[in-house]
């Protein structure tokens, strides 16, 4: 189990990215091997501005100063969808009522 730094919720490692600090810059940590501290992100852009929102990343990678981010918004995971500011598997159904 991890935290995701953007909407705090706890999530299987499974759900999340990794990120690190490389360069004074945040990557997406594929194959979660590259060293250093990392931090743990839901793939989607809601999350992802969350996070920049707050100033998460220089805390969480334990970071001086700013960092960037630009690779991120590039990434896959983080293309913009209709279920932006949502994680995964936290999205509800809701049923139609009829009026009548």
């Amino acid at each position: 189990m991890r935290t995701c730094v953007g909407c705090r919720k706890r999530d299987l490692t499974g759900e999340l990215l990794r990120v690190v600090a490389v360069d004074g810059r945040v990557v997406v940590d594929e194959r979660r091997r590259l060293p250093g501290r990392g931090a743990w992100l839901h793939p989607g852009p809601g999350c992802l501005a969350k996070a920049e929102r707050k100033r998460a990343f220089p805390r969480a990678l334990r970071a001086q100063g700013a960092l960037e981010t630009a690779e991120l918004h590039d990434h896959a995971a983080f293309a913009a969808d209709d279920d932006a500011g949502t994680p995964p598997g936290s999205r509800e159904t809701r049923k139609q009522v009829d009026p009548s």
